[in-house]
């Protein structure tokens, strides 16, 4: 069967610069920047570091003239990467696929979802719900493909939302500057301009043989992403600290027997790989989606271990609260995370 396409593209707004925010308030309102004052370059501002015309990879020396009254921070990255990990993880136990794409950006594979909720209402509560457990502003744009999202959610910052429906891809580009799509650079802006290519609507009527004679094999491409086209696939995103193990059920799981069965199996499996990896887990979470792909998950923390006779109960139990009983089951998964090889955790 074939569907429409429905990608979702996420972005934490001034993802450093927010993290310092919420964790000091008395920066609220004030200019952000992460990065030295002297030396180096800037790694992130805030909005209001923007509007004296700060950006990422400028100079610190050039941002501190620009913004003398500017609050320089070295940046605590070990902060960053627990809110990017805090964000992965309410993603995750929604999104039937996604992609992290780097540690403040995701893309979410909402094809098919439309036969059972409205996307749109979906990634609005997902983005809600995101913003009241950690606190970060959170944009997003939903669109047909990856390129017409992430574009949705560049037109949508800060902390706000866009959706281009199906069919108004060409709509929505063709008054944007050239510059505005993915992947095109400032050489290749100047090139298109000296051109007098100035739109993205330029760049269509331009046509694609055009476009080849003056930028090779990348231009054909081009011409195509001017009419909104891109094929580009969400990768499915495994989390590298952590092992899962998941089955997807054709005909539905309902036997309370066999699902049990299931969880034990689906357990002992990835506490065998632990063994194997030499590592001990402090972290356990069951999910569980139901056939119209409402998905939801549930972990808690234990004393680390990598024993099946410790972890398999607390799966169990994991499982008892969150099960709606007699309701069919899709698909159903154990993960264990905060690995660590560290064999003192284990007495602790």
């Amino acid at each position: 069967m074939h569907y429409m396409r429905i990608i979702a593209h996420f972005d934490l707004d001034s993802f450093f610069a927010s993290v310092e925010v919420l964790n000091n308030p008395e920066l609220k309102g004030r200019p952000v920047i992460v990065g030295g004052k002297e030396r180096g370059v800037v790694a992130a501002c805030n909005y209001e570091a923007r509007k004296f015309g700060i950006h990422s990879a400028m100079p610190s020396k050039k941002a501190l003239q620009l913004c003398p009254e500017g609050i320089f921070l070295k940046g605590n990255y070990g902060e960053y990467s627990r809110f990017s990990r805090w964000v992965t993880n309410i993603i995750a136990a929604k999104a039937p696929l996604f992609e992290k794409a780097s540690v403040d950006e995701f893309y979410l594979d909402l094809t098919g979802m439309d036969k059972f909720f409205n996307p749109l209402q979906w990634t609005i509560e997902l983005r809600q719900q995101i913003i009241q457990e950690t606190g970060l502003p959170i944009s997003f744009g939903l669109a047909s493909n990856k390129m017409m999202a992430k574009m949705a959610t560049n037109k949508a910052k800060p902390n706000g939302f866009l959706q281009i429906p199906h069919g108004k891809e060409q709509d929505f580009l063709a008054p944007l500057s050239v510059g505005e799509i993915p992947g095109v650079g400032g050489q290749t802006e100047e090139i298109l301009k000296s051109m007098g290519l100035y739109t993205i609507h330029d760049l269509f009527k331009a046509g694609a043989e055009v476009l080849e004679e003056r930028l090779g094999k990348h231009g054909p491409d081009l011409w195509l992403k001017s009419q909104g086209i891109h094929h580009r696939e969400v990768s499915p995103y495994h989390e590298a600290k952590s092992i899962s193990s998941e089955t997807t059920y054709g005909d539905y799981a309902t036997d309370p027997t066999f699902i049990r069965a299931e969880l034990v199996r689906l357990t002992e499996k990835i506490c065998y790989e632990l063994r194997q990896d030499e590592k001990v887990t402090g972290c356990i979470a069951v999910k569980i989606r139901y056939p119209d792909f409402e998905t939801t998950s549930r972990q808690t923390t234990i004393p680390f271990t990598s024993a099946d006779d410790e972890i398999i109960p607390v799966v169990k139990a994991l499982f008892q609260k969150l099960y709606k009983k007699g309701t069919p089951i899709r698909l159903l998964g154990v993960r264990l995370s905060e690995l660590t090889n560290d064999a003192v955790q284990t007495n602790l």
